[in-house]
């Protein structure tokens, strides 16, 4: 049987599993709508996984998995590896997706074959999200803003294409405003902001002048060690499921500084990120990387401890990677900073300038680079340190572009950019 046969069985299959998921909900009453329930985002495609709706449906799903289930390993492992070395751009990668939701043979077998995201370049499940970016080529994405529901969608691509529903949804924010200050939510769907919900992926809190924003992730990072906030938080528990977590987690800094240059110059800024060490920009250095999954739709989440009534907000350090969870936290590894490229004055233009290598065309406070601020000791070499981690810029209206790269996931990378779009009233 021809790899092209294999793939078009695998999506008649795919196809009938979601009518029947697509059935059962809309009986329910659940229908889903609007943009996280198109094709391309990501709880639209864990709705495609087999789910058991009831006695009556069992036997087309036993039947699907007894056909393809007992596929000998080698056979198996071939034709996952031929999917995913096939499709290696959305929409089309959406059949890797696909080969994991068969069953769980197939899904574990998958999780080998897709390499991270540091390795392979390619983002493929929600948990490519939450890991460091490729080391050579930036993974290029675009922002869009929508000013009247305050929300900003994140898509994989250069820029947005004609054809919407090819665009590829990685996350979406919503700015919630309060009495004294604003925050961002930050989730997998863009209709779907609920702290209790499995798409919330964690948040972004500023303080009163708008001069430094704490990143909050819903789950604690990769071998980091947890130091609990003592200071508890006054937003009472929303929890609906056992299997969801409900601490957040400190996992970065971002610090504004009053600029000298007021309007002629990009804003001044500093973020600190706890859960990357220093030493991982180095020749040999890895970066904490997740492989489990993001809300996993079959594995359990541990579920964290936490005060009555009360959510437990928890902070971590990065410098205590090692360090014994029984004991104080280490300090022999000092976090990974990033802070702004200098700009360079164009005497013809009578402006400051970065280089932005074309993708940024429009002239903006909100544009920036990104690059390492490391200690001397740590002989990092100079090209390492000019390497631009992450830049953010203009190139239409609510359009903006946003590039990334090891060490930076995703979700750290438009979390930083988020600030860009909030209220500073110090620094402006």
């Amino acid at each position: 049987m021809s790899l092209k046969s294999i793939v078009g069985q695998l999506k008649e299959m795919r196809d009938g599993i979601g009518s029947m998921s697509r059935r059962a909900g809309a009986s329910d009453g659940r229908a889903g709508h609007g943009r996280a329930g198109s094709r391309h985002s990501w709880p639209g495609l864990w709705a495609e996984q087999p789910r058991r709706h009831g006695q009556g449906q069992e036997g087309p799903q036993q039947q699907h998995q007894g056909r393809w289930a007992n596929l000998p390993p080698e056979l198996l492992l071939d034709v996952i590896q031929r999917v995913e070395a096939s499709e290696a751009t959305w929409p089309a990668r959406r059949q890797v997706v696909s080969c994991s939701h068969v069953c769980r043979s197939w899904r574990e077998i998958t999780k080998e074959v897709v390499k991270t995201l540091e390795e392979c370049g390619r983002i493929t499940f929600p948990i490519s999200l939450k890991q460091p970016g490729p080391r050579e080529q930036p993974v290029q994405c675009f922002v869009k803003r929508d000013r009247a529901t305050s929300t900003y969608l994140l898509f994989l691509g250069l820029s947005p294409s004609l054809n919407v529903e090819n665009d590829k949804l990685l996350l979406a924010a919503r700015k919630v405003r309060r009495a004294t200050r604003t925050s961002f939510v930050i989730s997998l769907a863009s209709n779907d902001f609920s702290h209790s919900s499995s798409t919330y992926v964690g948040k972004l809190k500023p303080n009163f002048l708008g001069t430094k924003f704490t990143i909050f992730d819903s789950q604690p990072p990769c071998d980091a060690v947890l130091i609990p906030n003592n200071k508890p938080s006054k937003r009472q528990s929303k929890q609906v499921s056992p299997r969801l977590p409900l601490g957040n987690y400190n996992v970065a800094t971002v610090t504004y500084e009053l600029t000298v240059l007021r309007n002629r110059g990009p804003r001044r800024m500093q973020c600190t990120l706890h859960s990357i060490p220093a030493q991982c920009i180095q020749e040999g250095g890895k970066a904490p990387t997740p492989t489990g999954t993001i809300h996993s739709v079959d594995e359990p989440v541990p579920i964290l401890p936490s005060v009555k009534g009360k959510e437990p907000a928890v902070e971590f350090s990065s410098t205590s990677l090692n360090a014994d969870l029984s004991g104080p936290a280490c300090t022999s590894e000092a976090p990974l900073v990033l802070k702004n490229k200098a700009p360079r004055w164009h005497e013809q233009l009578q402006c400051w300038c970065l280089n932005f290598r074309g993708r940024v065309t429009v002239a903006s406070v909100k544009n920036f680079q990104l690059v390492a601020s490391v200690d001397p000791s740590l002989n990092i070499p100079a090209a390492e340190q000019e390497k631009v981690i992450l830049q953010f810029g203009k190139i239409g209206k609510d359009i903006f572009t946003m590039d990334y790269r090891y060490p930076l996931s995703a979700f750290q990378a438009f979390a930083i950019c988020l600030t860009s779009f909030d209220t500073k009233p110090a620094c402006e």
